[in-house]
């Protein structure tokens, strides 16, 4: 039917050829760019989790720092909480404050979780070394980092090292969205 459709002689051969070659380099140069744009942007990805990574070390660290103390403020606490109470009930015995004082610093013992902390600081370094496809495995690690850093702030004892733990919560949840941007 005349209008609906109307058929073109083709064109000849060399210019198909040309026209092929064209769109092959073309194909090859933006491959070429794409290529190029993602090593870039990997770099400046694997920077900032490099950056980010250490900033979680650092808050681990301070966390440990904080926790060192932990034992003492609880005696303390403890001992002014029973000094308060003297007056109103008997006395308490010496063991049987060691034996209070004992189970509240197993409950509040961080120890464990700093060490898995820096465990898992650690595998996050060897993973951003391998320089492969890392994304899922780091994700999963970002999980674990989370779960002892809310473990470590629901055992904490005092108020910096809650203060730290909420610190490195955030700095975890920042890392994980960066992440969740690669491969």
């Amino acid at each position: 039917m005349r209008g609906v459709i109307e058929t073109v002689e083709e064109d000849p051969e060399p210019v198909i050829m040309a026209r092929r070659d064209a769109v092959l380099a073309g194909w090859s140069q933006a491959l070429d760019r794409l290529a190029a744009a993602r090593r870039e942007e990997g770099a400046r990805l694997e920077a900032l989790l490099t950056d980010q990574r250490a900033r979680l070390a650092a808050l681990v660290d301070a966390a440990s720092a904080s926790a060192a103390v932990q034992p003492a403020a609880i005696r303390a606490r403890l001992e002014a909480l029973l000094a308060e109470l003297s007056g109103l009930a008997s006395p308490v015995s010496e063991e049987r404050v060691a034996q209070e004082l004992a189970m509240l610093v197993t409950r509040a013992d961080v120890r464990e979780e700093l060490d898995r902390l820096h465990a898992h600081i650690a595998q996050a370094g060897e993973l951003l070394q391998r320089g492969e496809a890392i994304g899922r495995e780091l994700d999963f690690l970002c999980q674990e980092l989370n779960r002892e850093a809310n473990t470590l702030c629901s055992k904490s004892a005092d108020i910096e090292l809650t203060r730290i733990g909420l610190s490195l919560k955030a700095a975890i949840e920042q890392f994980r969205e960066q992440v969740q941007n690669l491969e």
